[in-house]
């Protein structure tokens, strides 16, 4: 993977297209200029970033502007550019981007991979780069060949003509080069799709990670480089006051021990002297204003939010109309916070020298990372660069740039490239959690059963107020609301409300964001109410779901998939539509005892055009295990500012053999994509406390189920 900085303005490498991204839209494309295609020289290294870059010897590849953590980018975003370039997926070559504001998530506003947002915000993109490319290839070659454009074909890296006459993309790249673009670049109708939505599909990164060729984060090799491991104040937010190294530095393989903002690093020629070393460091810390916390303080402040007035989310209606005969029903539910806990620990490899500070690590916000490093290293932003690998699990801890500012202070103090490793420990205690929340949800019942008024409010810290401070106004935080402001049930009167309520525990965006936490909530309380009705839950959806017929549909097949029966008590039902998907999930236990195990879990998806259909039911099984994982099993605690969990054996996920049988249903659409990577998560837990409900008559309100 090659990274690209901005270089050489004057060449013709970003053309603009009519497609909106904050005004305007620059389909970066780069084809050789003529001098270039003359002598055959390899122009990437003076190439600045772009979408495209057509080689004369072919080659063509896609300067992928997301980072892959497994979701599929280094495959499906390629098979956007192939599908306009008539090619097959496998003559892309993929290269991880640099950073520059032509990669800019439209729909994120920065450099950012998260929300379920690739693919969404590629689709049009690609294909538009992909298919103008694709026309002014013909136009050359028409051109070169003195015959109309309509005589020519691009297909397979080649343009052909009826005569006979052929040439390589490559080959037509230079001329192609001083065409401009059409201004309305022609799409394929779905129906001509010749590489997206095919189950023939297969990712690309696969041969790297299975031989071992891939790079992860923890891979990075510099010349010259240390291996850094950190001590951190056992308390999130305190900083070392003092230190003694001397034992530390007794440690054989031992280089040196620098003291940065948060911690004090131990840098050795390996990972096991470095950590033998940092455990021989003795350190007198100031732990700060957290060191009193525990999970019953900001409990006590969640609950005396939900007496707040809040930010109203969303309303219909009127949520005082009086309803005669009306039952009211009334739940409150609690999820505690939950760490990221990804495969690959957090690491960063840095080299601050010379002016200049090179990054490279497993990274979702490119642009954070660059400010941050540059602020981190005494450098400006532009002498800094950004080289992103493969991330074994992002899940959103990747979004923060802690580690990144870490590493590029422990290089510049000792004055050397690093490499530093966090342990498992490490990152389950010092991680930004996904935050607690409480829910009080309560409405009222018609004399005919139907949900006529809901009022719910969630009080949680929030996220983006330390993220982006400014995307919050008057306490509306826009991430707070997922899985609220989207209800797809007609309810004629209703009100959502959130509150922010800070309780000094840094928090951050977790799979799914918010979606999981208000799902679980609405989720609960439809199957409170129907019950409270005397309804079965199924049946209570669909009355409800008249005007949303695609959540309808995947509910109506995750039904027949499921071999749900009315009146069971085996069975737990959950539907919500999440990042422009709509899902349904029925999960079945294996009996109506006390002791019941989850024995199935179907999860029925409509999210438009599937891209990589195979991929898609992989990212929504992921998904539904991770999200099991967390119900089942998983919560973050804090007894005197310190987390209490930190490894495997305490804040567990689900081993093979734990995991119940999934089916994954894809509904066959031509709506645009929606998103898939964090769908699968939030409507598990639901599904399963209405599941025991049934089963058992327990209701559970608070999660996990098993602590």
């Amino acid at each position: 993977m090659k990274n690209q900085s901005l270089k050489n303005q004057g060449r013709r490498q970003f053309i603009q297209h009519g497609v909106a991204v904050a005004g305007s839209f620059v389909v970066g494309m780069h084809l050789p200029v003529a001098s270039e295609a003359a002598t055959g020289g390899n122009n990437q290294a003076a190439l600045a970033n772009a979408w495209i870059q057509i080689t004369p010897s072919n080659q063509i590849t896609l300067i992928c502007a997301r980072s892959e953590m497994g979701q599929d980018v280094y495959t499906s975003l390629p098979a956007l550019l192939a599908e306009e370039l008539n090619l097959p997926l496998s003559m892309i070559q993929v290269e991880i981007a640099g950073v520059a504001p032509v990669y800019i998530n439209a729909m994120l506003g920065g450099q950012i991979t998260g929300g379920s947002t690739s693919v969404r915000e590629a689709f049009d993109k690609l294909r538009t780069a992909g298919a103008a490319t694709r026309a002014v290839l013909v136009q050359a070659a028409a051109q070169r060949w003195n015959v109309a454009t309509a005589d020519c074909k691009a297909m397979n890296g080649m343009v052909t003509h009826s005569s006979g006459k052929s040439a390589t993309y490559g080959e037509l790249a230079a001329d192609a080069s001083k065409l401009p673009l059409p201004e309305k670049a022609a799409l394929k109708s779905p129906a001509n799709f010749m590489v997206i939505g095919k189950e023939t599909m297969r990712r690309l990164d696969t041969p790297a990670k299975v031989y071992g060729k891939a790079i992860y984060g923890i891979d990075v090799k510099i010349p010259g480089m240390a291996i850094a491991s950190l001590a951190q104040c056992p308390v999130i937010g305190g900083t070392p006051t003092s230190y003694d190294a001397s034992a530390a530095m007794k440690v054989s393989g031992v280089i040196k021990v620098v003291q940065i903002s948060d911690g004090v690093a131990v840098l050795a020629k390996d990972f096991y002297a470095a950590r033998k070393g940092r455990d021989a460091l003795k350190i007198t810390w100031n732990e700060g204003p957290n060191a009193g916390l525990n999970n019953a303080v900001v409990r006590k402040a969640l609950e005396a939010g939900l007496s707040k007035k809040g930010a109203i989310v969303k309303t219909v209606g009127d949520i005082n109309t009086v309803i005669a005969g009306g039952k009211t029903v009334k739940a409150d539910y609690f999820l505690p916070y939950l760490a990221h806990s990804t495969m690959e620990p957090v690491n960063c490899s840095a080299d601050v020298s010379n002016g200049k500070c090179r990054i490279i690590g497993p990274i979702q916000f490119q642009q954070g990372g660059q400010a941050v490093a540059a602020e981190a290293a005494g450098v400006k932003p532009e002498n800094v660069t950004i080289e992103t690998t493969f991330l074994g699990g992002g899940f959103g801890r990747k979004l923060e740039l802690d580690f990144i500012r870490q590493a590029a202070e422990i290089s510049k103090v000792a004055g050397m490239p690093v490499k530093m490793l966090w342990t498992k420990e490490d990152d389950i205690t010092h991680d930004f959690y996904r935050p607690m929340s409480i829910h009080r949800v309560e409405g009222v019942i018609s004399s005919n059963g139907q949900l006529v008024t809901m009022k719910a409010k969630m009080v949680s810290q929030s996220v983006t107020a330390r993220a982006f401070p400014g995307f919050v106004k008057d306490g509306f935080d826009p991430f707070m609301v997922e899985g609220s402001n989207n209800l797809t049930y007609d309810i004629p009167n209703l009100e959502m409300t959130n509150v922010i309520e800070s309780t000094g525990i840094r928090v951050g965006y977790w799979r799914s964001v918010s979606n999981a936490l208000n799902a679980f909530a609405v989720e609960s309380f439809i199957d409170e109410a129907a019950k409270a009705a005397g309804k079965d839950p199924v049946a209570y959806r669909m009355a409800a779901l008249a005007k949303h017929p695609r959540a309808k549909a995947v509910l109506e097949t995750a039904v027949k998939k499921s071999g749900y029966t009315a009146g069971s008590k085996r069975f737990g039902v959950a539907q919500m539509e999440c990042y422009d998907t709509y899902s349904a999930c029925i999960l079945e236990l294996d009996s109506a005892a006390p002791d019941t195990k989850v024995k199935k879990i179907t999860f029925v998806s409509d999210c438009g055009i599937a891209v990589h259909p195979d991929q898609a039911r992989a990212q929504l099984m992921g998904g539904v295990i991770y999200g099991l994982s967390a119900a089942l099993g998983n919560a973050i605690t804090i007894e005197n500012g310190r987390v209490q969990q930190n490894n495997f054996n305490n804040y567990p996920s689900l081993r093979q053999n734990q995991v119940p049988t999934i089916e994954v249903h894809l509904i066959p659409s031509q709506e645009k994509p929606g998103g898939l990577g964090e769908v699968g998560v939030p409507l598990v837990a639901p599904a399963l406390v209405n599941a025991i409900a049934a089963a058992t008559g327990k209701r559970i309100r608070e999660l996990p189920v098993k602590a």
